[in-house]
């Protein structure tokens, strides 16, 4: 049975995303909750959730010892497919320029930066549901399509240097990265947890993806 390590280092939306992957994979695959360093390393997927700010989460991140080197070992050094959910996906960027400029994992090269919106009439930060645009033909976003309603809620939005490394967008007051995908990294701006049947159907194909 394959292992999939949900990175533990605080992060608001643990929970909902445990209880997400464990109805979908069925017994299938063993979701282990985790900061241990041992357990991460030799996951065969990694999922790394996220709410709130892209600095504390990435403090957070930096103070759970061992664990962003476990996670390098296993997605870099093994393959392991990896997917960042919401912050989780910001944290791939070089940078977040959010409360000054922080580091991040630089998994895929980019920055976090505020969305903005010149119609005072957009509201941020973008909640709720939104419809997805220009999907993707990547095997990992197969269950989504244009149209698609799925669930945001953030402030700031990750901006790949390289527009390829897009694998989804969405509109509020601007178009900005919804996905994003570069080898066996993933990432979703949105809520897959909280998204009903496309934000499951995504976590299931996670669970089969095979880059």
């Amino acid at each position: 049975m394959q292992r999939v390590a949900l990175i533990d280092y605080g992060s608001g939306n643990l929970r909902s995303a445990e209880k997400a992957l464990v109805k979908i994979a069925e017994g299938a695959a063993e979701i282990v909750v985790t900061h241990d360093p041992e357990v991460i390393a030799t996951a065969d997927r990694v999922v790394l959730p996220g709410v709130g700010a892209f600095a504390a989460c990435m403090s957070a991140l930096e103070a759970r010892s061992g664990v962003i080197e476990a996670m390098t070992e296993a997605v870099h050094g093994k393959g392991a497919p990896f997917l960042g959910i919401c912050v989780g996906m910001q944290l791939l960027a070089s940078r977040g320029l959010e409360f000054g400029e922080t580091p991040g994992l630089d998994w895929i090269a980019g920055e976090v930066r505020k969305l903005e919106a010149a119609d005072p009439a957009i509201k941020i930060p973008h909640m709720g549901w939104n419809t997805l645009a220009g999907v993707a033909d990547h095997p990992l976003f197969a269950p989504l399509a244009d149209g698609a309603a799925v669930y945001f809620t953030h402030s700031f939005a990750f901006f790949p240097r390289d527009s390829g490394d897009v694998t989804a967008y969405v509109e509020h007051g601007d178009r900005f990265p919804a996905a994003v995908a570069r080898g066996n990294v993933a990432g979703v701006q949105f809520h897959p947890e909280k998204s009903q049947k496309p934000g499951l159907a995504l976590l299931q194909r996670f669970l089969e993806w095979r880059p």
